[in-house]
């Protein structure tokens, strides 16, 4: 690992071993734990802790107040709000040690998770998707689908954009500010320019 080749603030603490890309920023208080994969460009903010075995894509931006469990995994150009939380044990008891229950999650490309959202463990969130400030995700979501509420539910559709879709008779809908065309077919959305 090049230490050159990405910042960290000096109260950061970061364990050997892991990977860190260039161009990563890493601010204040925040823990990168062993054995875990930053991208390149990415974006970890204050009080942040990363545990073992977690993997983030290049362009991931995580806001301050996070912590990403063992068995997430980010992809590229993913955002996670401000105190937004990953679970990662469906039935935690303090007094029963779960640690080879750990589920898996993935949150997909571009996929975006508003301020204090939870995502409960083994519900992956699909390409674009957005998640709105304090949802509680208890399935997976749609690629391109908005959700909210606690429990979630999807309310519409979004563009990579981030802007919310409309679709016509025909299934189509155009982004208003980025022009990108979409359609929807058997209830799953597709960028088709």
């Amino acid at each position: 690992m090049n230490k050159q080749a990405y910042f960290a603030h000096e109260t950061a603490v970061i364990d050997q071993p892991c990977i860190i890309g260039e161009g990563t920023k890493i601010w204040h208080f925040s823990h990168i734990m062993a054995n875990c994969s930053l991208g390149k460009n990415c974006n970890i903010g204050q009080n942040v802790v990363i545990s073992p075995d977690v993997h983030l894509g290049n362009n991931v931006k995580v806001q301050n107040n996070v912590s990403i469990y063992t068995g997430v995994i980010c992809e590229d150009d993913v955002f996670l709000g401000p105190s937004m939380v990953f679970t990662n044990v469906i039935n935690p008891r303090s007094a029963v040690n779960r640690k080879n229950e750990y589920m898996k999650t993935t949150v997909r490309k571009g996929a975006s998770i508003g301020a204090n959202a939870t995502i409960v463990c083994g519900n992956d969130i699909g390409e674009f998707a957005f998640v709105g400030a304090g949802a509680v995700v208890v399935k997976e979501v749609k690629p391109y689908a908005l959700v909210v509420g606690n429990p979630s539910k999807q309310i519409g559709w979004i563009s990579e954009y981030g802007q919310r879709l409309y679709f016509d008779e025909e299934g189509i809908a155009i982004c208003s500010e980025s022009h990108e065309k979409y359609e929807l077919k058997n209830n799953l959305v597709h960028k088709i320019n």
